[in-house]
């Protein structure tokens, strides 16, 4: 019987090169099924001008050969920090699957088509939050923002809700994935995927927990 990409992720026997877009696509499968709510949330790692870090939680919205992608308001926090220094780290962590998988690398702004054909998949609510929020500056009052949105939704009426200039989505191309599974005594098994740059290959490495 053939192997799972999982076991021949943790069998030292295994010599023959593994893709970790692969194991990520069997990982993420299972947490589909699994997960209670947001399998596709992640923490996300950006850093300031000063340097300091700052994190919160994204959605994965989409993911292809070349890597990662969460969509966002760039006049937002991460959103400036993020076309300041065009680099992050991402973990999902799968509490059900006792499993995570950690990203780090530099981050790309996606094309204005896939920006698009996400920003149009959204429900029509959420086009219209996106198009009225001022992500990450001071907000006097909810009942503000609430006016505001009742405004754009009367204005828009029956017609799409456009994407804003300012929304659009970052991809993270990944030369660093990590993947950790919980083991008893606190006896992990953590494999990560390195390569120099996008166009490289991968190598591995099993690490101590």
């Amino acid at each position: 019987m053939l192997q799972t990409l999982t076991e021949s992720l943790f069998d030292d026997s295994v010599r023959a090169p593994l893709d970790p877009f692969a194991i990520f696509e069997e990982w993420f499968a299972l947490a589909q099924q699994s997960e209670p709510n947001d399998p596709h949330a992640m923490a996300l790692a950006s850093a300031d001008e000063q340097g300091l870090p700052d994190v919160r939680m994204v959605l994965l919205n989409r993911r292809d050969a070349r890597g990662f992608c969460f969509f966002t308001n760039f006049e937002s926090d991460k959103g400036r920090q993020l076309q300041a220094n065009p680099q992050a780290a991402m973990v999902m962590h799968w509490k059900s699957l006792r499993r995570q998988v950690r990203m780090r690398g530099p981050v790309e702004v996606v094309s204005d088509a896939d920006a698009d054909a996400y920003f149009a998949s959204r429900p029509k609510g959420s086009r219209i939050a996106s198009a009225t929020s001022r992500q990450s500056r001071p907000l006097a009052s909810r009942q503000q923002m609430l006016d505001e949105v009742d405004r754009v939704t009367a204005m828009i009426g029956d017609a799409e809700a456009p994407r804003p200039a300012n929304w659009s989505g970052f991809r993270l191309v990944p030369l660093s994935i990590e993947f950790w599974k919980d083991g008893e005594f606190r006896l992990h098994d953590r494999v990560r995927f390195t390569r120099k740059d996008a166009d490289a290959a991968w190598e591995s490495a099993r690490l101590y927990p």
